[in-house]
């Protein structure tokens, strides 16, 4: 039995490479051929993905959350890059337990940017999960030149906390990105502003309390309004789906002149997943919860539905759903073999993918036939 096991990450927990390699020890100790293809949606994760398909790493030094220096991976292949808020970034780069919803800044994904751009790649792909500032993306543009200036028209250093005091905006020094394809990867739905925008529904996960969330929102509306009299279509971009997505990074992307595409569709394309899946005769995927969501198109849902006929299994950290689903031919779920929650255990999550996969191989392997 041949045997694509092409899972997304368990956040918190294993990355989307050890979940597909912990599954596929259990797998073949039935006798199942495996080949992994570890997958990621536009979130964190997604260079890690790209690498495991073959991508080429690339380092670069950037800024992190709080402008520290830190060194930053980005996967490039045939005139393609993913760059990541994440590993540039994001909120895996502040202290441990520290949040800074009103100084963190975008910054160093724009030098990330920046590097691939040097690089020539032809498309750059942004990934925008996991990020740890609410800045409308002003950090991200800075490093690509973009200067924002206050009343008396001096420089300003970008950051959530000072979005009011930003008037206007100069581009004469940004770089050139015309010959460059920006994709922005992502199923995050979120306008920037608004019920549903990037400060009211990130900011709290971000640390922002009751009157930060007032503040960053109003923050991004000016900036907006400053974007909107200098001449852009600002208006537009804000109310984009997806434009919320990393603090407003996504809004900066529409800036640039990037083009919004499914984080989930785009990645199974980029990483050739259906050249994969011509050969399984069974498809494992999965990801840390499985839930409404899940559904609506998240990775697995996509996962599943470019999979047809071949069957699709999902193994989840956490199956939240409350009614059954025909998308999967079985679900199967670490909570349930490991008897408790393994989401900050990692040795435990493992133990419990291998045995989920041998009981996989059993459930799936062809019936011996008598000769």
């Amino acid at each position: 039995m041949r045997v694509l096991v092409a899972p997304d990450k368990f956040k918190g927990s294993l990355a989307a490479g050890e979940v597909a390699e912990n599954i596929s020890t259990g797998l073949a100790q039935t006798g199942a051929l495996c080949v992994t293809l570890p997958l990621a949606d536009g979130g964190d994760g997604s260079v890690a993905a790209a690498l495991s398909a073959g991508f080429e790493p690339h380092r670069c030094e950037v800024a992190d959350a709080l402008g520290r220096a830190r060194t930053t991976t980005i996967a490039v292949r045939d005139g393609s890059a993913v760059v990541e808020v994440a590993d540039s970034c994001g909120l895996t780069t502040l202290p441990a337990g520290a949040l800074a919803p009103m100084t963190a800044s975008s910054k160093g994904f724009g030098e990330a940017i920046r590097y691939a751009v040097g690089l020539g790649a032809r498309r750059i792909v942004l990934a925008l999960g996991g990020s740890a500032s609410t800045d409308g993306g002003t950090g991200m543009l800075a490093a690509l030149g973009y200067e924002f200036l206050d009343g008396s028209g001096m420089p300003l250093q970008p950051a959530a906390h000072n979005l009011h005091q930003i008037e206007g905006i100069r581009t004469e020094n940004a770089i050139d990105t015309r010959g460059t394809d920006l994709v922005v990867a992502s199923d995050v739905a979120s306008p920037l502003n608004g019920p549903q925008g990037a400060a009211v529904v990130f900011g709290p996960q971000k640390g922002a309390g009751g009157a930060d969330v007032d503040r960053l929102e109003s923050g991004l509306q000016h900036l907006v309004a400053v974007w909107a009299r200098a001449g852009f279509r600002a208006e537009t971009w804000a109310q984009t789906r997806g434009a919320g997505a990393a603090g407003g990074c996504g809004f900066a992307a529409l800036a640039l002149g990037a083009q919004m595409s499914s984080g989930a569709r785009f990645f199974l394309d980029l990483l050739s997943f259906d050249d994969h899946v011509s050969d399984a005769d069974l498809v494992v995927t999965g990801e840390g919860r499985l839930d409404g969501q899940t559904l609506a198109g998240k990775l697995p849902a996509a996962v599943a539905a470019r999979s047809a006929p071949t069957p699709v299994v999902a193994v989840v950290g956490r199956n939240d759903l409350t009614s059954h689903t025909a998308l999967f031919r079985d679900i199967y779920a670490v909570a349930d073999f490991a008897g408790s929650d393994t989401s900050r255990d990692r040795a435990r999550t493992a133990e419990a993918l291998c045995t989920i996969g041998a009981r996989i191989g059993r459930s799936y392997s062809p019936a011996p036939t008598d000769t």
